[in-house]
């Protein structure tokens, strides 16, 4: 578990989804272990933090306001490659798991999800 919070410490971490709660738990989990990351509530939001700081990774909904988690995922892909994606929705249809593999998400993770899970996630990158 160490490592991967270490590991996590040196990523920047752009986190995007609309629902509140979700946004504080994760925001406060992060902030405990003094991980470098940013919040935004759509993708609108997300693309002006991505255009202005160094992001490392991306973990983002789909479902939102304004610009969609999989628009502002290909809105990345138009410009930055190589920024690592993630995927965290309640959609659990295949067809979004395929979308996800063409846009180069690097994982699909299924709400509700379990926090020990997420951190195994970030220690694949």
């Amino acid at each position: 578990m160490l490592n991967k919070i270490e590991k996590l410490k040196k990523l920047t971490v752009l986190f995007v989804d609309d629902e509140f709660e979700i946004i504080e738990i994760i925001s406060d989990t992060l902030k405990k272990l003094n991980v470098n990351f940013f919040v935004a509530y759509n993708g609108k939001e997300a693309l002006e933090i991505i255009n202005n700081n160094n992001v490392d990774l991306v973990i983002t909904d789909i479902n939102m306001p304004i610009l969609n988690g999989i628009d502002f995922i290909k809105k990345i892909r138009e410009n930055n490659n190589k920024v690592d994606c993630i995927i965290m929705s309640a959609y659990t249809e295949q067809k979004y798991k395929e979308i996800a593999e063409t846009l180069n998400v690097k994982k699909y993770i299924t709400k509700p999800f379990d926090f020990i899970e997420f951190l195994d996630v970030i220690d694949e990158f």
